[in-house]
């Protein structure tokens, strides 16, 4: 008895090592199915990526679970944070791919966020966006000072959008004149409004969906550039002012700042609050060796997905804790901006 006494105590000392706590997740994913659920309808961007990691995030998440993808549109994505934050199982086994605007929704004052982003467990993202305000050829604006002095028509499907805000978020910070056109149903009919002349450009339009859905803009200068913003300059970009580096004002700054904050957090993945540490760690690591697997970059590029500055979830946490600090006064021009 005293042996059996033993070497249980000793297998229970085994058991609460590092290097055996580090085998866990293995045996907790194993034959289990994980779920990425995408806060998008399907067909566009955010479901496209989620569905090229669902194929390939498997073999690096220990004990190999097979990997589905769930759809659930609502609200602007709002309702896909809800359902994560206060119904989605806590073990780890529901992925969170929502997107980049959702997190800084209870900031903005959005009664219907009803979630606390900075606990939710960020994993990491394939890319940071940059946004860009956009002009078409024939417009006679050219430069920062152009767009203080003369009024320019931006497109935007409806006054509390992304383009509208960024807008606003301009003209409060730079002095532009920009007037707001809202009503286009998506995307693609501000695109069209763009080339008919019905209005001059787009305010807030992210670059790599520009070159994905409009390229030849870009090569052929069907269109013109004439502010960046986001989390740092783009490289492709290098003579188009940096929204950052024009403002004076501490106060315009941190506003743009966290304006800015989804640009940088890409389009994020996350896991729920709760989940245990060692499988939030196991999942990162899971997430960042897909990003750099070269079977998943060549399908990710061959759809036109942008992989091009991988994030991890450290850092997208530290980008959702610092919009969070911001002043109170800057927090209420924020919201101001959001909700005209």
């Amino acid at each position: 008895m005293r042996f059996i006494s033993i070497v249980s105590l000793a297998a229970l000392s085994l058991a609460h090592t590092p290097a055996a706590a580090a085998q866990w997740p293995a045996d907790f994913y194993k034959g289990k199915t994980v779920t990425i659920v995408v806060s998008t309808s399907t067909g566009g961007g955010y479901d496209a990526l989620a569905r090229v990691i669902s194929r390939h995030i498997g073999k690096y998440i220990p004990g190999n679970p097979n990997v589905v993808v769930r759809n659930m549109p609502g609200a602007g994505g709002i309702s896909a944070v809800n359902w994560l934050y206060n119904a989605a199982d806590q073990d780890g086994t529901t992925i969170g791919l929502v997107q980049n605007g959702t997190p800084l929704e209870p900031l903005l004052g959005t009664k219907a966020a009803r979630y606390d982003a900075t606990k939710f467990n960020w994993l990491g993202t394939s890319s940071y966006e940059v946004s860009v305000t956009l002009l078409w050829h024939t417009v006679p604006v050219n430069t920062v000072a152009d767009l203080r002095s003369r009024e320019i028509s931006i497109g935007a499907t409806g006054a509390n959008s992304t383009h509208a805000f960024y807008a606003r978020v301009l003209n409060a910070t730079l002095g532009t004149k920009m007037r707001i056109v809202a009503g286009y149903p998506g995307q693609a009919e501000i695109y069209l409004a763009i080339e008919r002349g019905e209005v001059d450009g787009s305010a807030g339009l992210f670059y790599s969906a520009l070159v994905q859905a409009r390229p030849e803009w870009v090569t052929e200068k069907k269109a013109k550039i004439v502010l960046q913003y986001g989390p740092q300059r783009l490289k492709e970009l290098p003579d188009v002012p940096f929204v950052a580096d024009l403002l004076k004002n501490e106060d315009d700054k941190m506003l743009m700042m966290a304006s800015s904050a989804p640009q940088a957090l890409g389009r994020p993945l996350m896991l729920p609050p709760g989940v245990p540490s060692d499988r939030v760690a196991a999942m990162r690591k899971a997430l960042a060796d897909t990003f750099n697997d070269p079977a998943f970059q060549t399908e990710a590029e061959k759809i036109g997905l942008t992989v091009n500055a991988p994030r991890t979830g450290e850092q997208l946490q530290q980008v959702i804790e610092d919009a969070y600090r911001t002043p109170t006064r800057v927090v209420e021009r924020l919201r101001a901006l959001n909700n005209p």
